[in-house]
């Protein structure tokens, strides 16, 4: 993702129901939600894109009543286990900058 302002923009959800709303999320979690929606359909795991608080991130983006999906992936080395990768379960854009 391109260095950018993190300040307040407005999303448009279009869930697969045909259900639509904004959102409005600024920061890391406006970060977050454009990292989803640039990964498309594959999604975004911690691991392929780092941040600090991924899992906290998407805690609040559903808060927001955006659809995120958790995937739980396995991963091997020596603490194997498994790790989560976030997807975009519907069409999400950004719809304006929000001046505060």
């Amino acid at each position: 993702m391109p260095k950018s302002n993190w300040g307040k923009a407005k999303f448009l959800v279009e869930r697969q129901d045909g259900a639509s709303f904004t959102v409005e999320a600024k920061g890391r979690n406006r970060w977050a939600l454009e990292c989803l929606i640039a990964a498309g359909p594959k999604g975004c795991t911690p691991i392929e894109t780092p941040g600090p608080r991924w899992s906290g991130y998407v805690h609040e983006l559903r808060k927001l009543g955006v659809p995120i999906e958790t995937v739980h992936e396995p991963h091997g080395g020596d603490f194997a286990g498994s790790h989560a990768r976030y997807v975009l379960p519907c069409k999400v854009r950004r719809v304006a900058e929000v001046q505060s």
